[in-house]
């Protein structure tokens, strides 16, 4: 009996794992800059200046949108982080406003 020969390549496999692991770094600096711009506002929030926080939370919820429209993040956690967010300015300025 002929022995065995290798088994063939499947290329479309090896295509689905390419395009996986690009989509993975994508998805990757996204949650990563969703993180960063989380912290900055943070800190702008810390250093009480209304203006650069209320840019950050701006750019914040814009990075988050766009990562749950492209399905990067689930639509409610994104609702979720936005709403914390907003939460967050509202109450640092409201204070200040008070105080």
């Amino acid at each position: 009996m002929a022995a065995k020969s290798a088994p063939k390549k499947n290329l479309s496999a090896i295509k689905k794992v390419r395009q996986a692991e690009k989509q993975k770094m994508l998805n990757q600096s996204v949650q990563t800059s969703i993180k960063t711009h989380t912290k900055k506002l943070e800190a702008a929030l810390s250093s009480k200046d209304k203006g650069e926080a209320g840019a950050a939370a701006k750019k914040a919820v814009s990075i988050i949108s766009k990562a749950a429209s492209k399905g990067i993040i689930h639509k409610n956690t994104a609702s979720r982080k936005i709403s914390r967010i907003v939460k967050k300015v509202n109450t640092a300025f409201s204070e200040g406003a008070a105080g």
